[in-house]
């Protein structure tokens, strides 16, 4: 459970951005939000520094302090590790493209357009899209805490398949139709919030990638497999921008975005289930 509740950090931040934009941007600018922002790097500083190694890390390096071990990078690609760390990249390089496309950096634009079709202001239609970004944002924190006991009960590949099937159907549905109804705000923010529920997948790997490699290589995975996904979300980004210039509209290229999840689906019967396991040590 820890790991669910400390996902939903990154997402009670963008619901706090919401409010902030809703309110202090709205009425001070661009210029004194940027200054807020400067307050979670105090915080993030002040708690790096009284993070302590756990218990376990130390008693492992204190029984084996002259065991010289190959590179942590080559491990994760040795024979023991190599398809797991193949699979857990491309699977986070899925929910990564969902995470972005659809729950993170188009729905804001979407809203607002959505917003002045439907006769509101332009003040009016960023003040919207900031509450459905704190709704959505809402809706990833309650999937972010419904995770942790689904993947204790049915398994950790069943549940992202469940998570990943809703990411499919709600960006969809989201922005392949509510996006082009005559009055499609409202279905469309409802739509955001079962989104952002499901956009909780990312949560996931927080549980179950540490259990998957052994302590001395374990930072080494995550990072890798979080780096190649944002690096391949960050082409597919750029791809969704072309296709919307070339297309003239936002809601089909991000709803073609489903298609990644399909591809998730396919490959996560590759992904080993750790359910009921012990950490590695």
């Amino acid at each position: 459970m820890g790991a669910g509740y400390l996902q939903t950090g990154y997402y009670a931040g963008f619901f706090l951005a919401a409010a902030l934009n809703y309110t202090i941007e709205a009425a001070f600018g661009w210029r004194v939000m940027f200054l807020v922002g400067l307050f979670p790097v105090v915080v993030s500083i002040m708690v790096l520094l009284r993070v302590k190694e756990t218990d376990k890390w130390e008693r492992t390096e204190a029984a084996t302090p002259h065991v010289k071990h190959e590179s942590s990078l080559k491990a994760i690609f040795n024979a023991q590790y190599r398809k797991r760390t193949i699979v857990v990249a491309v699977l986070l390089t899925v929910a990564i493209i969902g995470l972005w496309a659809g729950a993170v950096y188009e729905p804001p634009s979407a809203v607002i357009q959505l917003a002045t079709k439907a006769g509101m202001s332009k003040p009016e239609a960023a003040r919207m899209a900031s509450i459905a970004t704190g709704l959505l944002s809402i809706g990833t924190i309650i999937g972010c805490l419904a995770l942790p006991p689904m993947a204790e009960k049915i398994g950790q590949r069943k549940t992202l398949a469940v998570y990943f099937v809703g990411m499919a159907t709600s960006i969809a549905l989201a922005f392949g139709w509510a996006f082009y109804l005559p009055n499609g705000l409202v279905p469309f923010i409802a739509l955001l919030v079962v989104l952002g529920f499901f956009g909780g997948n990312f949560a996931l790997f927080s549980l179950w990638l540490p259990e998957q490699f052994e302590t001395r290589v374990r930072a080494t995975a995550f990072a890798f497999c979080t780096s190649i996904g944002r690096f391949f979300g960050a082409i597919v980004n750029f791809g969704i921008g072309a296709m919307v210039l070339n297309m003239k509209t936002l809601g089909v290229p991000i709803a073609i975005t489903a298609v990644a999840f399909l591809i998730g689906l396919a490959v996560i019967p590759f992904a080993p289930e750790t359910k009921g396991q012990d950490l590695p040590s």
